[in-house]
């Protein structure tokens, strides 16, 4: 079955034709940021890139069409990109610079890669933490390239509950410091294990100390194991304070249009009370309804809670 995006694949080909591609350059951190022309206001939506797996796997949809999709088929401004769908042209300075070029044209704001497959970053091994630590840094390299302000990356690790943060925050103060001559974040999500315990996530943020290493809270990602599950509201409240970007996960939704595994009104009371004002990234995973319908359904859940998006295709916002 073809994906609805409300856009033919021909319609992305034509209107990505029209941009003129950046010259080539040096993947590093010399590369100008892409600027933006006004501070984004209280919490306006963006999207994960995760959102649209499933045209992606089956090749409806590739990571170059995911900027003109957000603002065209979805009416919102900020992209946030997944590593894996990159297809290893990461260091490619002329792919990198087409997305930017698209980005640009379509008007979006380029937020975050989130880096998945590169190793654990609490690897019990310290040599092998760190060849995980320096796999990263292609991704701090191609999200200096985008005009992104962070990566978010995985705080997988092993042996005890205080062995595994002290694991995870070598790793991570590691990768922290090599992103700081790039003026970029380093981002945990809550992903599994005891990344998706609230209170041993903020502990690791306690030791690593470093301003620019954060959280990425999800609403819906805390499984630790098998059917046992963290309190999802507390641990969204536990890692706001280290939060430089969120993540809407939405997974089910009833006949009325509500997602029927969280409260999406308590959480965006949890986010507002940390005066948190960023964006809000739609991360939809269920699979009925559509991707197209799932990412619509849990705008209009945000918008319902306060937050903001573009009504009109507004042009290049970006200068």
């Amino acid at each position: 079955m073809t994906h609805d995006f409300g856009l033919d694949r021909r319609t992305f080909i034509a209107a990505a034709a029209g941009a003129t591609i950046l010259p080539t350059m040096a993947v590093s951190s010399t590369i100008q940021q892409v600027p933006v022309a006004d501070q984004p206001p209280s919490n306006p939506i963006s999207i994960a890139e995760w959102s649209l797996h499933r045209a992606i796997f089956a090749d409806e949809l590739t990571n170059l069409d995911f900027p003109i999709v957000t603002r065209q088929v979805y009416g919102l401004s900020g992209c946030e990109y997944v590593s894996i769908f990159f297809k290893g042209r990461e260091r490619e300075p002329a792919y990198l610079a087409d997305l930017v070029q698209r980005s640009r044209d379509a008007g979006v704001r380029n937020l975050l890669i989130m880096v998945d497959r590169e190793g654990a970053l609490g690897d019990a091994d310290g040599a092998k933490r760190r060849i995980a630590v320096l796999n990263h840094v292609k991704w701090l390299e191609a999200a200096t390239a985008l005009g992104c302000h962070s990566i978010r990356v995985n705080a997988a690790s092993s042996g005890t509950y205080e062995e595994q943060q002290k694991r995870s925050a070598d790793g991570l103060s590691q990768l922290s410091q090599l992103a700081q001559p790039y003026g970029l974040n380093v981002i945990v999500e809550n992903h599994g294990g005891l990344s998706s315990n609230g209170a041993w996530l903020a502990g690791v943020m306690e030791l690593v100390a470093q301003p620019n290493c954060g959280t990425l809270p999800d609403f819906g990602n805390f499984r630790l194991q098998g059917d046992e599950w963290y309190d999802r509201y507390k641990g969204v409240a536990e890692l706001m304070p280290y939060a430089r970007a969120v993540s809407a996960k939405s997974q089910q939704f009833n006949a009325e249009g509500i997602e029927v595994q969280t409260d999406f009104s308590k959480m965006m009371s949890i986010v507002r009370a940390a005066g948190y004002n960023g964006y809000i990234g739609i991360e939809w995973e269920g699979g009925d309804p559509s991707e197209k319908e799932g990412i619509l359904l849990t705008k209009q859940l945000l918008l319902d809670n306060g937050c903001t998006a573009p009504s009109t295709y507004p042009g290049n916002v970006l200068g």
